[in-house]
């Protein structure tokens, strides 16, 4: 016998008990117990919500609530731009064009070769200096 059989058969047991105990039952009481039913039904169908009921939502609202103001004052916040180091920084722009145009200059930064060629060979011999 399958599962589903068994539920069946269940259900037909149970089935047959309560009508009978239905049958036992006088008809007095039973117009007494239907007429309950309908009172529960209709009541059921009638009640109002108690000012109480509207509070169990209130921290899922609150939390969602504090979620999109955050939310908002992140994406209202403008970038933060550093300020310019001096007043002077567009003149200074000016000055490095002027060192790299220089022929002066270049000159300088050509012999810097040999300043490159010095710091290897000071740390070649394990950071000893000659003066």
């Amino acid at each position: 016998m399958s599962a589903a059989d068994e539920v069946s058969q269940f259900e037909r047991n149970a089935r047959l008990v309560l009508e009978e105990g239905v049958r036992r039952i006088d008809a007095r009481t039973r117009s007494r117990l239907n007429q309950a039913r309908h009172a529960a039904l209709e009541a059921a169908g009638t009640r109002r919500r108690s000012w109480w009921s509207g509070l169990t939502l209130m921290p899922a609202a609150g939390a969602a609530t504090a979620a999109l103001l955050v939310a908002f004052v992140l994406w209202q916040r403008a970038p933060q731009v550093a300020p310019p180091a001096t007043l002077d920084a567009p003149h200074a722009a000016i000055e490095d064009v002027d060192l790299l145009t220089d022929a002066d200059s270049i000159d300088l930064m050509e012999g810097w070769d040999g300043f490159y060629e010095w710091a290897a060979a000071q740390s070649d011999g394990n950071g000893e200096s000659d003066g």
